[in-house]
């Protein structure tokens, strides 16, 4: 009986991200597609796909920068867009814009021993234009989660990571099921993110 217990857990543990898988993905093509009325299965994907891609051309073309600029600008005035435009483009431009901002995986020392630590993406370097010169900004996501907690701290109680960011994130969002971190734990005294 345990083994039966044994073999359906683990075959669980297969089809479970399989199922959840195809289950977005699928919701994702009938529900664009149905937003656009196409009649061909995934023809509404490809379609958005390509208007996505044509509109970032587009962006990147001398021609078309003023008209973003100004669209910008335009969203900037309306009080609740700002927020909801301005929050949307942050996040996305910290992941995948030119303008990286969780490219910097750290540890945070949360002791003084450093026998507690969270793992976390300096997003600011240096705080002096809030008076706080020797402080880093450390933005550090919640597992399981699409939140995270930003800590103001001093740069001597940072050591950087030496991984992959995208390692690191899958380390903290896993809640530390991916051991690819696990290799990069620093050993050596207290070392800044700073730029030299």
């Amino acid at each position: 009986m345990r083994r039966l217990l044994g073999y359906f857990v683990r075959g669980l543990v297969l089809l479970a991200p399989l199922a959840v898988t195809v289950w977005v993905c699928w919701l994702l093509f009938t529900n664009v597609d149905g937003l656009l009325g196409l009649p061909i299965p995934g023809a509404g994907f490809v379609a958005t796909l390509l208007l996505i891609t044509v509109v970032g051309f587009l962006g990147s073309n001398l021609l078309t920068r003023s008209a973003v600029s100004v669209l910008e600008g335009l969203m900037g005035r309306l009080p609740f867009v700002r927020l909801l435009y301005g929050s949307t483009k942050d996040l996305l431009n910290a992941f995948v814009g030119e303008k990286r901002r969780f490219d910097k995986p750290v540890f945070l020392d949360l002791s003084p021993d450093g026998g507690v630590r969270l793992v976390g993406f300096v997003t600011q370097e240096s705080l002096a234009h809030l008076g706080m010169a020797e402080y880093v900004a450390v933005y550090c996501p919640h597992s399981y989660n699409f939140s995270g907690q930003l800590h103001l701290v001093l740069a001597t109680r940072v050591r950087a990571l030496d991984v992959a960011s995208a390692d690191a994130m899958a380390f903290v969002v896993s809640g530390g099921v991916s051991g690819l971190v696990a290799a990069a734990l620093p050993t050596g005294e207290l070392a800044t993110v700073r730029s030299s």
